[in-house]
């Protein structure tokens, strides 16, 4: 080979080497051009997501990003502008999906709970009250059942007297008095002596559940915890740790009975209480009646009444249907007594004893009366107020009592802590943001940035 040959052969490996090199240098520019903007998105977004709202972590252990600043307004350009102003400048983001605290029924906040009560507590103190759940379903089906067996038992009563053409009479009749009783505020027959009903109310027609909300798009499905059988009774868990009830001694949020408006979401405190006392009347109601029919000695005592009210009724033949309408009125008695310990704060079994059974049917006919002593006493056993209402709140819809949950945290954020802004829905917990940004030589990069609270 000639050596100009050669030379010119030299000349053109020389030269791809270095278009080889140049281009690997070119590609690791763009390299790390895009990885220099990427990381400006990143730290754009952390710093951005830094700036949770403060007071709702510190009262309610719940992390979220306030998108209207402040302002009340919500608006993306506010977020956008803090992602600028922490160095995603001279960069065009979109967002491509946001999520807000309330969301498809309150997800985000939901599964923050999750995580917290998780991190923080861990599932074995709860192992317990997990093979409760089965029983507490049960319970609800039967109070259910008792409550519609107890409207036929009557009904049946009262048809047999009317076709017999007479009535019992109304001196120490249990069927009598306790029909007058349920005709009374429920309230008026469990208060504890001394204690007052809060008068608080708030306005429903701003609650979550009815008004229109802000909301997010996009799926976040991926990114999503899954749900699991004991994440109602963790949720409750958190519910009772944060927020008020009935027999708290002090109670300074919007309502004094926070728990029992995320049970029954009514207006004031007096209806909450009522509502969350009448489902309780009714799971107490349905054992202490199964008690009653399980009890020779009680369900005598029931007999020996009815065969005495229908003798001097001369109607003979309805002892055994007016005997059953005792029980049921004795059961509800009972429920009524049993309310009364709760709310003073003592224990009440789940299923009753000959030991634990308080009311006497001399007692009953007292009850409501000027002469009523029967305020409910512990029975050194059983469930307070409070793991009564963990039943409760197990059994209730999911969304509903997340929502509610939220409604009183926004409103006494906005009330007692003075942020008016504060709104719920407003509320970030996730967004993913797509970025495009031109590099150099009409190079243009496009990325996608996720962040979340979890």
């Amino acid at each position: 080979m000639k050596k100009a040959e050669v030379t010119a052969f030299l000349s053109l490996i020389f030269i791809l080497l270095v278009t080889f090199i140049g281009g690997i240098m070119e590609s690791a520019s763009v390299q790390m051009a895009k990885n220099y903007r990427r990381t400006d998105v990143n730290r754009a977004m952390e710093s951005v997501f830094a700036e949770y709202q403060k007071e709702l972590l510190e009262n309610y252990d719940i992390f979220s990003l306030d998108g209207t600043y402040e302002s009340g307004r919500y608006s993306e350009g506010l977020v956008k502008k803090r992602l600028e102003y922490y160095g995603a400048d001279h960069i065009e983001n979109t967002f491509r999906r946001i999520q807000f605290l309330t969301d498809n029924g309150a997800e985000a906040f939901y599964e923050q709970v999750m995580y917290y009560m998780e991190n923080k507590y861990g599932l074995n103190h709860l192992k317990d009250k997990f093979s409760m759940t089965d029983t507490w379903r049960v319970q609800e089906e039967k109070a259910d059942k008792y409550e519609k067996e107890s409207h036929e038992k009557e009904e049946e009563l009262n048809g047999l007297l009317g076709e017999a053409g007479g009535n019992l009479p109304s001196q120490d009749n249990p069927i009598a008095h306790v029909s007058q009783l349920k005709e009374k505020s429920l309230l008026e027959l469990i208060m504890p002596k001394g204690r007052a009903v809060s008068g608080k109310k708030i306005n429903l027609d701003n609650s979550l559940l009815r008004r229109e909300k802000n909301k997010g798009y996009g799926d976040f499905s991926d990114v999503a915890a899954g749900s699991s059988p004991w994440s109602s009774l963790v949720f409750g868990e958190y519910l009772l740790g944060h927020f008020s009830m009935a027999t708290d001694k002090e109670a300074k949020g919007t309502l004094d009975y926070e728990l029992e408006y995320i049970c029954a979401g009514k207006e004031s405190d007096r209806e909450n209480l009522e509502t969350v006392a009448g489902k309780l009347l009714l799971i107490r109601f349905a054992a202490n009646y199964i008690f009653l029919q399980n009890s020779p000695s009680k369900r005598a005592e029931a007999e020996a009444l009815a065969l005495t009210l229908c003798s001097l009724a001369a109607l003979p033949a309805l002892c055994q249907a007016a005997a059953q309408v005792i029980l049921l009125s004795w059961a509800f008695g009972e429920s009524v007594v049993d309310l009364r310990a709760l709310l003073n704060g003592s224990r009440v079994p789940f299923t009753k004893t000959e030991a634990t059974w308080q009311l006497s049917l001399a007692g009953l006919m007292k009850l409501g009366e000027s002469g009523d002593v029967s305020d409910g006493k512990d029975s050194g056993e059983g469930l307070y107020y409070k793991e009564y209402l963990r039943m409760l709140l197990f059994l209730e819809k999911k969304e509903k009592i997340s929502m509610r949950a939220l409604d009183m945290v926004e409103l006494n954020l906005q009330k007692v802590y003075g942020m008016k802004f504060f709104k719920a829905d407003c509320c970030i917990s996730r967004i993913e943001v797509k970025s495009s940004v031109r590099l150099r030589r009409g190079i243009t990069y496009e990325f996608q940035t996720y962040y979340g609270y979890n």
